[in-house]
């Protein structure tokens, strides 16, 4: 009989449970939203919204670093990211169910943010960075030349 095993246990030891915790809530953190099994999301949901309602006071910043393994990047963009849900005192994550997976027919779902900020960071990642081939298309007269010929001539 093993004890103090608190939770789901998901078929995995101690170690590797955390670990796949740890992985599932930072890539929540990283991208706003994960599809995942029922039984992966269910687990992770209570602790993300501990996670969220610790990190919105100042104190405790490291314990969200320590959660993620010192990583500083994914603390920072945590900590920001619950600091902007203001005084909502539950319910940072939406749970989306979705068809069942066709290999083996497992339930899915969908984790998100409730509230989504917009972050300046990915805006800027859309925007074309140097010339595009049109303004080089229209430069040449018409010819196609790629945008490292441009360059190299200039």
């Amino acid at each position: 009989m093993k004890k103090r095993v608190f939770g789901r246990k998901l078929s995995r030891g101690g170690g590797a449970r955390k670990a796949l915790f740890k992985s599932l809530t930072r890539a929540l953190v990283l991208y706003g939203r994960i599809t995942t099994t029922k039984a992966k999301g269910k687990a992770i949901v209570g602790e993300v919204e501990k996670l969220v309602s610790l990190a919105r006071t100042m104190k405790n910043d490291r314990q969200i670093a320590s959660f993620f393994g010192g990583d500083r990047k994914i603390t920072s963009m945590f900590v920001k990211l619950s600091r902007s849900f203001g005084a909502k005192k539950g319910g940072f994550v939406r749970i989306i169910n979705l068809p069942p997976r066709k290999g083996d027919a497992a339930q899915m779902l969908r984790l998100e943010w409730t509230d989504r900020p917009v972050s300046k960071e990915k805006d800027d990642a859309k925007k074309p960075k140097g010339k595009s081939v049109k303004s080089v298309i229209k430069k040449t007269g018409g010819k196609k030349i790629k945008e490292k010929e441009t360059k190299k001539e200039k």
